[in-house]
């Protein structure tokens, strides 16, 4: 199955800066008459982060795993898939740059030049997407995962703090 990959940033046309209190300053907004069909918040949240990878890179930065060979082992998917949703998720507000002197000895195909590559970290916006995670985790433990599946009652860590 081909995935159809998120274009980030937003095209100007369609971006909009949200002054308003609760939004992320140099995050990239965007605007609801650009979007195809019917146009809602929903809409606008899947086009930042309603591909596969980017839930699930949120999901390895909510559980620690802020270094970019850590993001690519804990979703198993290819590294150039990671480095385009860092990307577009760095871009869109959702998660930020770190900075560490120590680096990442596997180097960082992210796109980031600098000698000195750091790790990532969810932004207040990210952050704001764990409640959404620990009820995809709830919803597929009963509807998408197989009744017989071994794992299925694990328990998953919560994301997001009561």
């Amino acid at each position: 199955m081909n995935e159809s990959p998120i274009s980030a940033p937003v095209p100007p046309s369609a971006a909009t800066f949200d002054s308003t209190p609760d939004s992320t300053p140099d995050s990239t907004h965007v605007a609801l008459d650009s979007l195809p069909g019917r146009p809602c918040p929903a809409a606008a949240a899947l086009e930042v982060v309603g591909e596969r990878w980017s839930l699930l890179v949120v999901r390895e930065l909510a559980m620690g795993s802020g270094r970019f060979t850590d993001i690519v082992r804990g979703t198993g998917a290819p590294r150039d898939r990671v480095a385009a949703r860092l990307r577009s998720l760095e871009a869109s507000g959702v998660v930020r740059r770190t900075s560490d002197t120590a680096g990442d000895p596997a180097g960082d195909p992210a796109g980031n030049t600098t000698s000195a590559r750091g790790g990532y970290a969810l932004t207040p916006a990210g952050r704001d997407l764990l409640p959404v995670l620990d009820a995809l985790l709830a919803w597929g433990r009963t509807h998408a995962v197989a009744p017989d599946d071994p794992r299925r009652r694990s328990d998953y860590p919560r994301l997001a703090a009561d």
